[in-house]
């Protein structure tokens, strides 16, 4: 590892939650593409190497986390619950949100056609989807997003590792909702 990882790992260590590129990259004295350069480097260290830590990304936010594949061992040295179970229409809900976010609960029922209320609250309480503005429609709808904790609990580092869906899976028509084109930023 690279003096520049090692240092790296240090400030991720003591960040805590999240990050930003910019910050971890001035800290460091590099450019934001060096920066970003270095969380990939750091990530593909610990996955060669077999390290417990992996480094989640949120759009330009970056955290240190465990690997997936010791959830099960850490769980229970915090006494943390396995974890949440969710109903077909929890999973089904959480999917339309991780792929077309930021998206509307009228946008979700009209994928889903029925009404999404309780689901919604459910995945809200959870802390696998979180409020991510306004949508630019008359009536302004909320709209919705992925959380950290929805990429630690699917095993993934960034939204980006979604698997491709094919053609318009999740598409019943245009959305109303800014942005739709562009992969989501958690």
């Amino acid at each position: 590892m690279t003096e520049t990882l090692a240092q790296l790992e240090a400030l991720l260590l003591v960040a805590g939650e999240t990050a930003t590129v910019e910050t971890l990259a001035r800290a460091l004295s590099l450019s934001n593409e060096q920066g970003e350069a270095a969380l990939r480097d750091l990530d593909d260290h610990y996955t060669r190497h077999g390290h417990g830590a992996r480094v989640l990304r949120q759009g330009d936010r970056a955290q240190l986390t465990t690997a997936p594949e010791h959830a099960v061992v850490v769980a229970s040295f915090l006494g943390v619950p396995q974890g949440v179970k969710l109903s077909p229409a929890a999973w089904e809900t959480l999917a339309i949100v991780a792929y077309r976010q930021p998206v509307s609960r009228p946008e979700i029922e009209g994928i889903r056609g029925v009404n999404s209320d309780h689901t919604m609250r459910l995945l809200l309480e959870h802390g696998l989807i979180a409020e991510r503005g306004h949508a630019d429609t008359p009536g302004r709808a909320t709209v919705y997003g992925t959380t950290a904790e929805f990429l630690k609990a699917a095993g993934l580092r960034s939204i980006d590792e979604l698997p491709a869906l094919p053609g318009d899976a999740l598409t019943p028509g245009p959305s109303p909702v800014r942005g739709r084109g562009e992969r989501p930023t958690v």
